[in-house]
Order: structure tokens, then sequence, then C-alpha cells
């Protein structure tokens, strides 16, 4: 039973690894497939019905031990979904590990939370924490018609030239940085 969970777990991490490969996009661009799951790959290839399954149990513990010792990190989609709203609002350089936003349907353009704690700074700007610990600082001039609370719910969206505009309890919205 636990070598069909293995199998299955190797099958998916190759479909995750071996989708950007089979894109067509330009080979700088592409996110390359471990070795290791090239091996696992390669025992289908393999005839002989004996030496295939020997191939499959090599390369099978070869992947689990890898995974074990986070050589290997597999993750589905609401994993990456999850990394992606966890990283909203920073810049990142291009590393193509969750798909480098060429996914629209996947792409995060907004996001609502809740208030963890507000305050303003010394030049009267706002700084918002929100409940996943995400901080953000105004940066531009405008004001909230009610200071922000702990507990408001809040909505960030995606802005252009890569502001992002902060709507706090359905107030007219504020221009924000993500500072950490």
């Amino acid at each position: 039973m636990r070598a069909h969970l293995l199998i299955h777990a190797a099958a998916f991490a190759i479909l995750l690894h071996a989708a950007p490969a089979m894109a067509k996009k330009d080979s700088a661009d592409r996110l390359a497939t471990p070795a290791i799951v090239q091996q696992l790959v390669a025992c289908r290839d393999i005839a002989a019905d004996a030496e295939r399954l020997a191939c499959y149990d090599k390369q099978v513990l070869a992947f689990d031990t890898a995974t074990k010792s986070r050589d290997i990190v597999i993750a589905d989609k609401v994993d990456v979904r999850s990394a992606r709203k966890g990283l909203f609002g920073f810049k990142l350089p291009s590393l193509n590990i969750f798909g480098n936003g060429r996914d629209e349907d996947e792409e995060i353009t907004e996001i609502a939370s809740t208030i963890a704690s507000a305050r303003p700074t010394r030049d009267g700007q706002w700084r918002i924490v929100l409940a996943d610990g995400a901080v953000w600082e105004q940066v531009s001039t405008d004001h909230f018609v009610l200071g922000p609370r702990p507990g408001n719910p809040v909505k960030i969206k995606q802005a252009a030239l890569g502001s992002y505009k902060v709507s706090v309890d359905g107030q007219p919205s504020v221009r924000m940085r993500r500072v950490e």
C-alpha cells in the first residue's frame, strides 16, 4: 500500500515538474525537471517487466528519501495559491516556481483580510498589520474617512505601477505598500 502511495506521489511530482518543461517556452525560462524525477520517468521506457519494476522500486525509494530530506518539495495548487497569497504585495524575482504569473486564472490580484492592528506613523500615514502578519504602510496623501481599527475588514487590490489600493471597511481606497 505504501509503495502504491509513493508511486502516486511520484506521478504527481512528475506532473508538477514536467508541465513547465513541456510548455513551449524559452529554455532560459523553463523550470528544470529534477534529475531524480527524470530518472523515475525513464523507468517507464524499460520493456522488461521485472527490470522496469526494479527500476521503479529503486527510483521511488530515492524519490521518497529526497522528499523526506526536503531535497524535493511537492506542492499542489492549494499550496501554491496559499504561498502566492502570503507573498501578495512583495516584488519578487521571476523564479518561475509559482507558474511565473502565466496562469491568469490563478494570478492573485486582490486579497481580503482583517486588521490585527493599526496605528498612525510619525508623518500621519497609516501602518496596518493584517491577521496573517502582513504589514502595509500608506504611501499616498489620501485619508481614510474613519481610521482603521483592529477587527475591520480590509480589501487590498493590485493597482498600476506596482502599487496597491487598500480599502478598510468599505471606505474609499488609499495607496499602500507592503513592508513586511
